[in-house]
């Protein structure tokens, strides 16, 4: 007989210090996501569910992922936390102080998209370094919700383009 989702074992969590916030939020992300629970930090549930069986069942769900988040960090971001009774409040809670509110994460992306259009290669720098500096980039403008796509399709240069990687 198959174990049901909730039952199977989770991978380690990554224990959120205090740093790093973009990349540990990717990772309890996914981990939520696979245990079925992301939608209730996403959007939340509906309190005032006349189905008592379904609202019982949403706040089952929604106390796992607020576990989750519990358990995946450390005892001093823990006391940040610690007054949220969904997990929707924890991840809110987390999110604005380690990523900023709206006004702060486009500010922050703003420095990310300028600092990528003018990335370039440093004097005997490996490609494989310079890859590694624009991926990092990306993947900073990603966790604040920037969608980055492959290729530019503004790029009016004539040669190969440093920034897109394309010609």
């Amino acid at each position: 007989m198959a174990a049901s989702s909730s039952n199977q074992s989770l991978p380690p969590l990554p224990i959120f210090k205090g740093e790093g916030y973009d990349f540990w939020s990717i990772r309890m992300k996914t981990i939520l996501m696979s245990q079925d629970l992301w939608e209730f930090i996403a959007t939340g549930y509906n309190e005032e569910d006349n189905d008592r069986t379904r609202l019982r069942d949403h706040r089952k769900k929604d106390a796992r992922a607020l576990s989750l988040i519990q358990q995946a960090t450390h005892d001093e971001v823990f006391s940040r936390i610690v007054a949220a009774s969904t997990s929707r409040q924890a991840w809110n809670l987390l999110q604005t102080e380690f990523q900023g509110d709206s006004k702060v994460r486009t500010v922050k992306l703003q420095g990310l998209k300028r600092e990528f259009e003018t990335l370039q290669m440093k004097e005997g720098e490996a490609v494989a370094s310079y890859l590694s500096r624009v991926m990092k980039n990306v993947n900073q403008q990603r966790a604040y919700g920037e969608t980055v796509t492959d290729q530019k399709s503004t790029c009016k240069r004539r040669q190969l383009c440093h920034v897109c990687l394309v010609w």
